[in-house]
């Protein structure tokens, strides 16, 4: 039987998240013909011989350094067989079969390039996975900012995050997350694989501007259920917050300078400067409060 699903998730200490993450995948998509393939990026507590013993017929890619999430990822991608490509974090739990429905929609609706699942907190509530694409304000308003703290409420935090939206319902939108992204092979053969410019953060964002310019639809579906324990590698060990974060500011300008540069130096510096303010007010609020989130 010829694989239709190619799971690739890359992982980084994080055995004791696929001990979650795994099981589920194959008890809630039993019926679907698939691979699940694991980059690890040099992990140190057992992940790869934890695979070997409980899971040999997972395949690993087991790198000697830290590849980052865009070029593990795309290794995963370069081994995989499936007509479809799930990213997939080993921070997630399938709660229903999310795969079966979501290749069948892709498979109804040819022009669709990349299919968001939904996700969940640990409590069932919403996690915002599907967003619109940044702007410039977004660099001042978005979920962790100061502005956004003094005013939780304004337009352009509601509309970057899309608070309003209807996360029942089946829609195109801008960009979905990485953390649970379904995408087509064919897809990634006209746009190109992820970039690796982007270590870590906004991999998702680069690759869903280009399917849209390549006129390939984005759509988020909500059938699939996924919950995300999110920054849970991070969270574990408080001693990567700060790089984590550094790098999730370090890909914002990146994406900025990419796809919106007009390359008129001082809109260019501004949006830096906006970027950085946020990286200080993140890392002093972890410093003092010793609790904080990228």
């Amino acid at each position: 039987m010829s694989i239709v699903v190619s799971v690739i998730i890359v992982n980084l200490n994080g055995k004791q998240l696929l001990a979650s993450c795994l099981p589920s995948i194959y008890e809630k998509s039993s019926s679907i013909a698939k691979e699940i393939i694991v980059v690890d990026n040099n992990s140190a507590d057992g992940s790869i011989e934890w695979l070997k013993k409980n899971y040999p017929d997972v395949a690993i890619i087991q790198n000697k350094d830290n590849k980052g999430f865009s070029r593990a990822n795309n290794q995963g991608i370069r081994k995989a067989k499936g007509k479809y490509l799930l990213l997939l974090n080993n921070d997630t739990e399938f709660l229903n079969d999310a795969l079966t429905p979501a290749v069948r929609f892709m498979e109804d609706n040819p022009s669709i390039g990349i299919c968001g699942l939904k996700l969940l907190n640990p409590d069932r509530s919403i996690q915002y996975s599907c967003r619109s694409f940044p702007s410039f304000s977004t660099s001042l308003f978005n979920r962790y900012s100061f502005l956004t703290r003094l005013f939780p409420d304004n337009m352009f935090t509601r509309q970057y995050l899309k608070t309003d939206f209807n996360h029942q319902a089946i829609a195109e939108v801008d960009w979905v997350s990485g953390a649970a992204m379904l995408l087509r092979r064919g897809t990634l053969d006209d746009i190109g694989l992820l970039d690796e410019s982007f270590f870590m953060y906004s991999e998702d964002v680069d690759l869903c501007y280009r399917a849209w310019q390549n006129n390939w639809q984005v759509v988020y579906y909500p059938e699939s259920k996924i919950i995300h324990y999110i920054g849970q590698t991070t969270l574990n060990n408080s001693s990567l917050f700060l790089p984590t974060l550094w790098h999730r500011h370090k890909s914002m300008f990146l994406f900025f300078k990419k796809h919106y540069s007009r390359h008129f130096f001082l809109v260019d510096w501004l949006t830096l400067f906006a970027i950085l303010i946020r990286f200080l007010f993140l890392a002093t609020t972890k410093s003092i409060t010793g609790s904080g989130s990228a």
